[in-house]
């Protein structure tokens, strides 16, 4: 009988949780897909105030119902330069509170009108042809999915609450608040999720097994737990996103280390604010003839571990918000280095000066430079690939080659912007050539991205070059760095009596490939180079020649031939 309680509470506990956590994503996700990319666009377009960045980050979390979502891409957001450590301390306080709207929903006692959401959610899931509806299918199938499967977590604790050494275990969390702590820390790491360990405890607690001041030590421990998926974001990431994936560690656990401090005084303050007796047990007759003694579920329980987990994060957001930038200086002398920044963001242009074409002209200038010098970067870090194999740089290189897109599309834009007013024929013709370039220069980073990719494809599949064609890549490899590295430094004097000089250069890299391709063609013939590094070689050979032909087109563009 033993072996078959405990099999039904593993099964329906393993049950339950599986149902919470894929109702909980399914939720979250429907969420997501109804905002769309408004909520990364408002996340980016964040301001220095601490303040706006807090209430921008509870609502985000509010709305998709995942702090996790939102921790996730402000570490992101830092990695990719668009977002200050300071910022996005203040947007992980705000996401803190409304991570809590989670416990809030969970709390209210609507476990009945699961089964209906999980049939109405599928219903409009799998036969909507209207997206939305669709999406607010998902929704409603993750609501009721949530609930069913927290239903059956408590039903599943049901057997223990007779268990003398259940109890007495829960008894010595309750008394010990650290092993509490601990404990709810823990389970958080496992499951990976704030919200199950939320659900689990509020289902071991509405069933009678867990007292409300051991419920508080778990609530607390999962709030240290949630941290790791912040610092699991920023592995491979930056300096700065693991410094903010560190700032989230470090505002809860200090939160956690006071607050345990005043428990007492924290609890009366939940017991004011909350009706009902948290401790409060409610005996059904059938319970008592089963199992006697004091046991039975407790009705109130839940809103107060709801209270105690959104007022714990209300209190630590306002403690920390005046504080955010002594924060971030502990943050930065505990998590110690420097890191090459790169800013993902327009750095000249300015929409404001548009009616003033002569300046707006001259900032769209030097953008382009600064275009130039990252293409330029990109195929000096492409080389260096080829030449030593490491796989670090490819980071850099994918960064590098987003900033290169991103630069394109937002001089274009400018440009565009900058046509549409009453501009001299001069400045007209100056927009004509900056385009021609910005496109180039980005059909630069392609090609650049096209040779790396090659070269990953050739190390992954162990594919080794002849000395040969190593130095033949490394020899049209330096001709072409040399033609895009004297055509950069003409565009930053200005200087457009380079022509025949480019001319020379780019018809060199020209022969070089064609050379290169036939020699290798005839050693294919006579059987001293195999097909598949062949192929990749000849496609290397190809990507060079294309950034020569482009960089010739840059040089075109300079001198006003184009």
């Amino acid at each position: 009988m033993s072996l078959l309680l405990n099999q039904a509470l593993i099964f329906g506990f393993l049950g339950g949780l599986g149902l919470f956590l894929l109702g909980m994503k399914t939720m979250s996700e429907g969420l997501q897909k109804i905002a769309g990319d408004r909520m990364r666009k408002i996340l980016a377009a964040l301001t220095n105030n601490r303040i706006v960045g807090t209430l921008v980050g509870l609502a985000v979390t509010a709305l998709i119902q995942s702090s996790t979502a939102t921790t996730v891409m402000v570490v992101g957001f830092v990695n990719a330069g668009l977002m200050s450590l300071v910022q996005s301390i203040g947007v992980i306080l705000g996401a803190n509170i409304g991570t809590t709207v989670t416990a809030q929903l969970i709390a209210f006692k609507i476990t009945k009108f699961a089964l209906p959401a999980i049939g109405i959610g599928v219903g409009f899931k799998l036969f909507s042809r209207n997206k939305k509806w669709s999406y607010a299918g998902e929704v409603v199938l993750g609501f009721g999915m949530l609930f069913f499967g927290l239903a059956l977590m408590k039903d599943a604790f049901d057997p223990i609450k007779a268990s003398a050494e259940f109890r007495n275990f829960f008894q010595l969390v309750g008394d010990n608040h650290l092993i509490g702590v601990l404990l709810g820390a823990l389970l958080t790491v496992i499951v990976q999720s704030s919200t199950a360990t939320i659900g689990i405890t509020l289902a071991l607690a509405s069933a009678g097994v867990l007292s409300f001041e051991a419920s508080v030590a778990l609530i607390l421990g999962e709030n240290i737990g949630t941290t790791v998926t912040a610092n699991l974001a920023a592995i491979g990431t930056n300096l700065a996103a693991r410094r903010t994936a560190m700032a989230h560690f470090l505002f809860n656990t200090i939160g956690v280390a006071y607050m345990l401090g005043f428990f007492p005084f924290f609890l009366q303050i939940i017991a004011s604010i909350t009706p009902g007796d948290a401790d409060l047990v409610i005996q059904t007759q059938q319970q008592a003839t089963a199992m006697g003694g004091n046991i039975g579920d407790k009705p109130f329980i839940a809103r107060h571990i709801a209270n105690t987990h959104t007022m714990f994060n209300i209190i630590n957001t306002l403690l920390f918000l005046p504080l955010v930038g002594l924060l971030a200086k502990l943050t930065t002398w505990l998590v110690r280095g420097r890191d090459e920044e790169m800013e993902f963001h327009l750095k000249y242009i300015d929409t404001r000066v548009l009616n003033t074409p002569p300046i707006a002209i001259g900032q769209a200038r030097s953008e382009t430079r600064r275009m130039g010098q990252i293409a330029l970067e990109m195929l000096n870090e492409t080389s260096a690939y080829l030449a030593d194999g490491d796989s670090k740089r490819l980071s850099i290189l994918e960064k590098k080659e987003e900033l290169v897109d991103l630069l394109q599309k937002e001089i274009t834009d400018f440009l565009v912007a900058l046509s549409q007013h009453s501009v001299s024929s001069q400045i007209s013709k100056d927009i004509a050539s900056l385009m021609h370039m910005v496109n180039d220069l980005e059909r630069i980073g392609d090609y650049c991205e096209n040779v790396w990719r090659l070269n990953q494809r050739k190390l992954d599949s162990k594919i080794i070059f002849s000395e040969i064609a190593n130095a033949e890549i490394a020899e049209i490899s330096d001709k072409t760095k040399e033609f895009l590295g004297f055509i950069i430094a003409a565009l930053e004097r200005g200087d457009t009596s380079i022509k025949e000089k480019a001319e020379f250069m780019e018809r060199t890299i020209n022969d070089l490939e064609s050379t290169f391709r036939e020699g290798h063609i005839a050693r294919l013939n006579t059987g001293e180079c195999a097909v598949q590094p062949g192929l990749i070689f000849i496609d290397m050979l190809h990507g060079f020649e294309k950034i020569g032909d482009h960089t010739f087109n840059v040089t075109k563009a300079l001198v006003g031939a184009r």
